[in-house]
């Protein structure tokens, strides 16, 4: 028995990319107020975390802005044409926050540095881990049921972006209560492993396959597709 899988219809399309789009929207205004906060914070407290959190934001925006590129398009054709440029500055944009990450947590682990304080990055750092998840989440369900990698791929970006403010919330706490320098750098190195594989997916275009009209089997495939509803005959996945 086979299951037919149409896909979204186009106007369920239509609404999806006004979806997406607003989402990312939303996503480059939180990251420019949360980058400016976080460098000036971590300039004025010479902390090398709050800093790279603040250059985090920056590469944020840069995915979220070539998400927006590309579902400026209406066409849905332009759409799809500009999905593997788009993946790419994803993909580049998960390497350089992890070539920057890395070489931030070996500079704090080698005592080069020894940050003050801050609690406006606390602040920042808590309403980051706050508000992305939500952000991620609506943004990565919209890109499944639309079958764009590139949206699903920013969300993962967003996602990091949680990540890393956890990561900075329990550096910052710790600093400013019991003084251990140590804990952000090294949980830091484990984000940097973490955006490597982001970004090679990325890079690779894995994450979601275009909805077809083709027939699947109801068992089997199913049951191998990933979250995103790839099946294993999908050539957008491998």
């Amino acid at each position: 028995m086979a299951a037919i899988s149409l896909g979204p219809s186009p106007a369920r399309r239509d609404a999806l990319a006004r979806r997406i789009r607003l989402l990312v929207a939303a996503t480059i205004t939180y990251n420019v107020i949360e980058a400016v906060v976080a460098l000036t914070a971590g300039t004025i407290a010479s902390s090398t975390a709050l800093v790279g959190f603040g250059l985090d934001s920056v590469i944020e925006v840069s995915s979220a802005a070539a998400v927006a590129w590309q579902f400026s398009a209406r066409d849905h054709a332009v759409r799809d044409a500009r999905e593997k440029s788009t993946l790419r500055i994803i993909a580049v944009s998960f390497f350089a926050l992890a070539a920057y990450i890395t070489f931030d947590a070996v500079r704090a682990l080698a005592g080069t540095s020894e940050a003050d304080r801050s609690i406006p990055g606390i602040v920042i750092a808590a309403l980051s881990l706050a508000i992305m998840p939500f952000l991620s989440a609506a943004q990565r369900r919209a890109g499944r049921e639309l079958g764009s990698a590139s949206a699903v791929a920013d969300s993962k970006q967003t996602l990091l972006c949680t990540y890393l403010s956890a990561v900075l919330l329990v550096g910052l706490v710790l600093n400013a209560t019991l003084g251990w320098s140590w804990a952000d750098p090294i949980a830091a190195l484990v984000i940097a492993a973490i955006a490597v594989k982001e970004g090679r997916d990325a890079w690779q275009g894995n994450g979601c396959c275009a909805p077809t009209a083709q027939a699947a089997p109801a068992g089997a495939a199913a049951a191998e597709a990933d979250p995103c509803g790839c099946t294993p005959g999908c050539t957008r996945c491998s």
